[in-house]
């Protein structure tokens, strides 16, 4: 029986991919144990326990971003971190360890190294954190999402995707998924999301939500003929279009059959969302978030460059590029055939297994 342990959290783009592959882990083999390296400020705190496995914990230590008391109190943190990683490793007689990103993801890699136990590194974005550009220095395979990742001896693997994603047969499912948001399945559908929170680019170019926003483009885009499903974000509440047919709603409870209905998508450029539209072959523009270190418009470069979607810039996005640029793609059904068909260049539903494959080779 194998023994994985897998490193990563704070956020859902570590999580879930780490989820993803453990529960590939499990299917393949049911004997297989596979533990979760995290802490107790992450998001996988809640998550890993609801999908049922072993949770252990290591102190939360970030990397010193500027010289202050916390950058002094480092190095005593960050050893007492991997002492505590080595201690599980020991006790749980770990045979190979997986790092994801995030704050659990460095230690292990440190304690995995002096415990002479095989480690392997993904990352999910196409710049890399810290964590990972200290692990992919010794691990023993190094995947990646996107391709021109900057990190030492990297591959390309794709994503670990979802279950429901992976398994998603998008024209069986349009009639139940148009049931289920109100729509015609015989009619083309824009999909328009910015997260869970939404996106205010995107809701005044399509809604004309906020103050001075001027009138939205959603009723341009239904206007062309054109069904607008637009997921706002449970926190905004956007005026009735002006079109019945640019459906506003708060939240996609069912992401994957919201992919089941899109014909194509304006969306944000997390990596996870670019991963899943690719995979998809879903034609795609992307509006980065602007916020941050500019990961997000180079996780849409791959994709971009092949053809698969457009970018255009958060400060760039208005209604009236929406009517200039948007509205004649979705007019020109043989540009749209040719983005799927170039999707199917840069996505791939294998990330888990992908993944797997380089545990397996790590414990040759």
């Amino acid at each position: 029986m194998t023994t994985y342990l897998l490193a990563g959290g704070g956020t859902a783009g570590h999580v879930n991919p780490l989820l993803a592959v453990a529960d590939g882990l499990k299917a393949r083999d049911d004997q297989a144990e596979v533990l979760v390296l995290g802490t107790r400020e992450g998001l996988e705190a809640r998550l890993v326990p609801e999908r049922g496995y072993e949770l252990l914990f290591v102190d939360k230590v970030p990397f010193p971003r500027r010289p202050d008391g916390a950058a002094l109190r480092f190095p005593v943190r960050f050893h007492r971190a991997i002492g505590q990683v080595r201690r599980h490793l020991r006790e749980h007689r770990v045979d190979v360890v997986a790092g994801f990103g995030g704050y659990a993801s460095a230690p292990a890699y440190v304690a995995a190294r002096r415990e002479r136990i095989p480690f392997v590194v993904h990352e999910a974005n196409a710049k890399p954190g810290l964590a990972n550009i200290l692990g992919a220095r010794f691990a023993a395979g190094t995947g990646v999402v996107f391709e021109g990742t900057p990190l030492k001896g990297s591959r390309v693997v794709g994503m670990p995707l979802r279950r429901e994603i992976v398994e998603l047969d998008r024209p069986a499912r349009r009639a139940e998924a148009a049931a289920l948001f109100g729509l015609d399945p015989a009619r083309p559908v824009l999909l328009v999301f910015g997260g869970s929170l939404g996106a205010r680019r995107l809701n005044e170019a399509f809604a004309g939500a906020g103050a001075g926003a001027g009138a939205g483009a959603g009723a341009d885009v239904a206007a062309a003929g054109w069904q607008v499903l637009h997921a706002a974000g449970e926190r905004n509440e956007l005026p009735a279009s002006a079109h019945p047919d640019h459906h506003i709603v708060p939240y996609l409870d069912r992401m994957d059959l919201a992919f089941a209905l899109a014909d194509a998508i304006v969306s944000r450029a997390g990596s996870a969302t670019v991963s899943e539209i690719s995979a998809l072959g879903i034609p795609a523009v992307y509006v980065p978030y602007a916020v941050g270190n500019g990961e997000q418009a180079l996780n849409a470069v791959s994709a971009v460059r092949a053809g698969a979607a457009r970018l255009i810039p958060d400060a760039e996005f208005t209604a009236e590029r929406v009517r200039r640029e948007v509205v004649p793609l979705l007019q020109d059904a043989a540009a749209l055939e040719r983005m799927r068909a170039a999707a199917a260049t840069v996505g791939t539903r294998a990330g888990t297994e992908n993944v797997i494959a380089m545990l397996d080779a790590a414990q040759r």
